[in-house]
């Protein structure tokens, strides 16, 4: 669980996740850009988006989680960013 954030909109991220799988557990990274942080106090959320091949996955993750390990920040951002949410770096769905 983490209590502070110590990145913003724009940095590339790390996010040790906790997996429970039956009896087992494992840490699983997930790295990616962060796209946008939300809410306030205990309800704070972030969203990290990472390509995988030409697709981009998204996840979503309340920071006080129990499943969060760590977050480490990999790279800030080259440039300010000027958006709080960085919608504009998604993915475009494909139609069928």
């Amino acid at each position: 669980m983490i209590t502070t954030i110590n990145f913003v909109p724009g940095d590339t991220v790390r996010v040790h996740q906790k997996i429970q799988e039956g009896d087992k557990s494992r840490i699983q990274v997930f790295e990616g850009v962060v796209l946008a942080i939300r809410g306030r106090d205990e309800n704070k959320s972030f969203t990290v988006q990472k390509m995988v091949g030409e697709i981009g996955v998204e996840r979503i993750w309340q920071i006080n989680s129990p499943l969060i390990e760590k977050v480490d920040v990999k790279a800030h951002a080259k440039r300010r960013v000027r958006r709080a949410k960085l919608y504009n770096l998604q993915v475009p769905k494909s139609r069928p």
